[in-house]
């Protein structure tokens, strides 16, 4: 599998990464042998960059993760996780933020410096490692905290983003950047400082292109490498515009399923189905450092694998960058 490299770091990743909010318990449990299982088949498959965060079943996803990585050296892969949520000894739940059955813990945003490094320390315990290649700023902005992010991004800009400097300078962490679902709060951080990577979610899709209004420009300016997640839009270009579909964790809307229709119709069209379509628009982008893909099912790991390995058609581009 090739490898990238991140911004103008020496990080490099894989162009196929594994996202690990599934093995987290994201709206069903998982066992740990099936969560290994995903995993490993991963591995087999040549991944080498994998991706989580305390939020994923309140630190379970880090720890199944921690158990895994732990039998590989540790310079093999490339390693993520997030800051901006704080993990602190709470209370059993059956069910949190859509995670079944998390860790017992409670969790509160804090993306002050210190907020920062004490996320990252507990991370560190629970992925057992002493350091940690890239670190997303996760869910800083107006879509998950309204009009209460003006008090987290004074918080981040105050002490948050320069603690990060800090800690990469230290090696504690080798790469920094913002894991979110927008566009513009990007473009708020990058007026305060250099992101070496963004790893976006469902805003650079085959379907909903809005980063390239003025985002992409800005990646391109700063040498700021994406990371794209998201890519089926939470479920329309996996399933095509059937009854029921969803775009962006909600019922898709008269408009998105015509334009999936018309997406689809385009796909067919150099033989292939709209989800292959759509992981291969992520992974031919120019600023595409690794596609983020990620599932608690080895076969449908697979399945999704599969399609990046399709050869694209001559006139790909021609039907989708243009």
């Amino acid at each position: 599998m090739k490898f990238n490299r991140i911004g103008n770091t020496d990080v490099t990743v894989t162009e196929v990464s594994f996202g690990c909010a599934s093995i987290g318990n994201l709206y069903h449990a998982v066992s740990d042998a099936q969560a290994q299982e995903v995993i490993d088949t991963a591995w087999k498959a040549g991944i080498r960059f994998f991706d989580t965060a305390p939020h994923y079943g309140r630190g379970l996803s880090e720890q199944r993760l921690g158990n895994f990585l732990r039998t590989r050296s540790r310079d093999s892969y490339t390693l993520s996780t997030k800051v901006g949520r704080v993990l602190s000894p709470g209370q059993s739940m059956s069910e949190a933020d859509g995670f079944v059955d998390p860790l017992p813990n409670d969790v509160r945003y804090d993306y002050s410096g210190d907020g920062i490094e004490a996320s990252l320390d507990s991370s560190m315990q629970r992925l057992g490692t002493p350091m940690v290649d890239i670190a997303f700023v996760h869910d800083i902005g107006r879509y998950t905290h309204g009009q209460g992010n003006d008090e987290h991004m004074e918080a981040f800009l105050g002490s948050g983003y320069e603690r990060l400097v800090r800690l990469k300078e230290q090696g504690r962490i080798r790469a920094f950047g913002l894991g979110v679902n927008e566009n513009e709060i990007c473009l708020e951080v990058m007026q305060h400082g250099a992101l070496d990577v963004i790893l976006l979610a469902g805003r650079l899709t085959l379907l909903d292109r809005s980063a390239e209004e003025n985002l992409t420009r800005r990646c391109r300016e700063m040498g700021t490498s994406l990371v794209l997640g998201g890519v089926f839009n939470s479920g329309i270009l996996a399933t095509g515009p059937i009854d029921g579909a969803t775009y962006d964790y909600t019922p898709a809307s008269p408009e998105i399923l015509a334009q999936a229709t018309d997406l689809q119709s385009s796909a067919e069209a150099l033989g292939l189905p709209l989800a292959t379509a759509a992981l291969l628009f992520a992974k031919q982008h120019d600023l595409a450092a690794s596609v983020l893909i990620g599932t608690a099912k080895a076969s449908t790991l697979q399945r999704n694998l599969a399609a990046l390995r399709t050869s694209v058609p001559g006139k790909f581009a021609e039907a989708f960058f243009v």
